[in-house]
């Protein structure tokens, strides 16, 4: 007998549909940056993945796993494409070929693979590399840098040398930076009339890309690939304190909308703080992670050492996440609490 009405509907979501749905809600973002920045960006993703493939292969190799099968799940395509989005682009070769083994290898596989690791894997990547080589995670391109692709792709690989005319901080970076020099002189409001470097509301060209991100992330929603809990719970947090904040001083801090659209945000919110492995599972639990997360990627981005705080925040919450899921769990259907 066969049933064709729920409960017995299955819905038809492998790993394997769910990755390339990731990776489909992730190209208005990049094409956003292709645009403002130039192509570099898709050499980065492409050494990214190859990186990741040929890692992934290696410990499944290694572990006696089927390579075919794990392989072709997009799981490892997706941390790199992550990780390569939250990489500088004209950061060198070797820096993204560094981070991607690490949340491959270490992040990912000695942790037991794909649904047994604690941590985001593409956040353990950045956190180390930015630890390990500020200097090197915080030259962003200039916007409106007239270098063509030929001599991007040559400082890539170290054959050209790295030059300050065409990369300089984030305007999140830029911002934070400027305040501590001017020791309260001038104010927030004065700096980001600044057009050249932050644009309209949140710096200039990282308006479209962020806003590329939050679109993909709205058609992950609809599709129901993700819910809403994490992402509105991380930009309502991050609002908040901004919010509470720039309205008690607004000469010192920043308005909201300024950052939810700067940095790491809007990517943080809809591809980051959304893992299901990582992060939490309870709605409840999914809502306290998201609002968490985005309070202290605020408290560090302002008041920490780092530009900015997502990686940071969201490996915080990781730790915690077990204990958010114990705590959130929803009562058994027909069971009252004992409490």
């Amino acid at each position: 007998m066969e049933f064709t009405t729920p409960p017995y509907l299955l819905k038809n979501a492998s790993v394997q549909r769910v990755m390339l749905q990731v990776l489909a809600a992730l190209l208005p973002g990049v094409g956003a940056y292709v645009w403002i920045f130039g192509p570099v960006i898709v050499v980065q993703l492409a050494l990214a993945t190859a990186t990741a493939l040929a890692a992934e292969a290696a410990m499944l190799k290694l572990r006696d796993k089927p390579i075919s099968l794990f392989l072709t799940d997009g799981s490892a395509v997706v941390t790199a494409w992550l990780i390569a989005l939250t990489f500088p682009p004209l950061s060198p070769w070797w820096l993204i070929v560094t981070g991607t083994l690490f949340a491959i290898v270490v992040a990912k596989h000695l942790y037991g693979g794909l649904g047994q690791n604690p941590f985001n894997p593409a956040m353990i990547a950045f956190a180390v590399c930015i630890v390990s080589f500020p200097a090197l995670m915080s030259q962003w391109p200039a916007v409106g840098m007239k270098v063509d692709l030929g001599d991007q792709v040559r400082v890539v690989f170290g054959l050209l040398p790295r030059l300050d005319a065409i990369s300089g901080a984030t305007p999140l970076d830029t911002l934070k930076t400027a305040l501590k020099l001017e020791d309260g002189q001038f104010s927030v409001a004065a700096l980001l009339a600044n057009q050249e470097v932050f644009g309209f509301f949140a710096g200039r060209g990282w308006e479209w890309v962020t806003g590329g991100y939050l679109l993909g992330g709205l058609w992950l929603w609809q599709r129901g690939i993700i819910s809403w809990h994490a992402p509105i719970a991380f930009a309502g947090g991050l609002s908040l304190l901004a919010g509470a904040l720039w309205l008690a001083n607004p000469a010192q801090f920043a308005n909201p909308l300024f950052h939810l659209f700067s940095g790491g945000a809007m990517l943080g919110a809809w591809f980051i703080v959304t893992d299901p492995v990582s992060g939490c599972t309870t709605p409840k639990g999914k809502l306290i992670f998201g609002f968490s997360a985005g309070v202290l990627a605020y408290i560090i981005r302002v008041f920490g050492g780092y530009p900015d705080g997502v990686a940071f925040a969201v490996l915080l919450l990781n730790i915690c996440a077990p204990l958010i899921d114990h705590y959130t769990q929803p009562a058994i259907f027909g069971m009252k609490d004992k409490a």
